[in-house]
């Protein structure tokens, strides 16, 4: 997977920017962030779920790690070039529905 499709399928989400977050680009619903990358494009990180992220780690070891900010586990670090197309819009949706007001997260049911 590369960055230009993560941000082809984050953007189609309803009511998604793109912004600058620090050296990386970050993805946002409504000003909240759900997915960031930094420059190098090698990698994304995804703002899931302490659940979501325990089982990405456990089901995709070979790609999902847990992303850190210093000693607190924020989400989930996935690295393209291994990773799975589907499973990587499964973790954006989920990490959308997280930060999306509930209305809006309810609302919506379709595909990106």
């Amino acid at each position: 997977m590369t960055l230009s499709e993560v941000r082809r399928y984050a953007m189609a989400l309803p009511e998604v920017s793109e912004a600058p977050h620090h050296q990386s680009t970050s993805f946002r619903v409504r000003g909240k962030i759900f997915v960031t990358a930094p420059p190098t494009q090698d990698y994304i990180h995804v703002f899931v779920s302490e659940t979501a992220r325990e089982q990405a780690i456990a089901l995709y070891p070979s790609f999902v790690e847990k992303l850190f900010w210093g000693s607190k586990v924020w989400g989930i670090r996935v690295s393209l070039a291994a990773a799975k197309s589907n499973v990587v819009k499964g973790f954006i949706r989920a990490a959308w529905s997280t930060k999306a007001p509930k209305s809006l997260a309810a609302s919506y049911s379709g595909e990106a």
